[in-house]
């Protein structure tokens, strides 16, 4: 049950009461949320939730908390409430008007940083990143290569001020450049990359409804639906890259499960690249395809 303010509660009986009462709403990972929520909550890191296990909640805490409890409840999911997700080491706000950046996608930013550390120094490194979303990846990338100059591209001008808020947070703002346009249109013709990435929508459009309620009801569709068999990023976008590539770009895909060899099909048959191969994630799982122009 949702805790009602007619009885004193501490923060483990909260713990204990709201975890049971997430199971029943069918929450994956409700002790977890409990304390994740409690901790936003009271303003403190998780950890001290088990320093204060014997606090006592005050009325207006509790009713706070009362509140992130009913939503969480309906499904809708922890980051959104708390405003807040953590992406290779970063603390980036999220808004339902992005996607919530997942562990997966640091598979993609692995693969990039170190192709662009091997490159040598050959000068500054130039990198697109398509469909930024919370610039997750423009902002890990920033972090991890000092180097490189940066733009950010997306048809979501809401999109695009979640990314530029964080850009602005980490102080990356001068190296990230951000345009609002659909796939690669905002990018002006003859400009090149030294590395073209993104993390597309790519989610067969009849599966999204099997999905989890925090995604299929809550997350923006546009993000994830990628069309009949979740491949019409894929087919409208690689062959448009390779115009934008230095000689040996770079470009990293990230891709759903299974879609591996499919992707990989659609690089070979453009004919204009080499070197192509599928990157798994630790639970084994096709998560990248990366490529060089030929």
């Amino acid at each position: 049950m949702i805790p009602t303010p007619s009885k004193i509660w501490t923060v483990a009986d909260l713990l204990k009461e709201t975890k049971a009462y997430f199971e029943k709403c069918s929450v994956a990972s409700a002790r977890l949320d409990a304390e994740l929520l409690l901790a936003h909550c009271l303003q403190i890191e998780r950890i001290k939730l088990y320093v204060d296990f014997e606090y006592q909640l005050t009325h207006d805490e509790l009713a706070r908390f009362r509140e992130l409890v009913r939503r969480r409840s309906k499904r809708e999911p922890v980051a959104y409430i708390t405003g807040h997700k953590e992406f290779w080491s970063l603390r980036l706000a999220v808004t339902p008007d992005v996607l919530i950046p997942r562990p997966d996608t640091e598979v993609l930013v692995e693969e990039t940083v170190k192709v662009m550390k091997a490159r040598g120094s050959a000068g500054p490194l130039r990198i697109l990143d398509i469909g930024t979303g919370s610039g997750a990846i423009s902002l890990a990338l920033a972090k991890e290569l000092s180097d490189a100059a940066l733009v950010a591209l997306d048809v979501s001008a809401q999109a695009l001020a979640v990314a530029h808020a964080n850009a602005r947070l980490f102080d990356f703002g001068g190296r990230i450049e951000f345009i609002c346009g659909d796939s690669l249109y905002g990018v002006q013709e003859g400009r090149r990359f030294d590395a073209i990435v993104s993390n597309p929508p790519y989610i067969p459009s009849a599966d999204i409804e099997t999905l989890e309620p925090e995604i299929k009801n809550f997350e923006p569709r546009m993000a994830l639906d990628g069309g009949p068999d979740g491949l019409d990023f894929y087919r409208a976008v690689i062959p448009q890259i390779y115009p934008h590539l230095n000689a040996k770009g770079f470009v990293a895909l990230e891709i759903g499960n299974g879609q591996g060899a499919a992707v990989a099909e659609l690089f070979a048959a453009a004919g204009q690249y080499t070197a192509v191969r599928i990157v798994k994630d630790y639970a084994h799982k096709d998560r990248v395809v990366t490529a060089y122009a030929s």
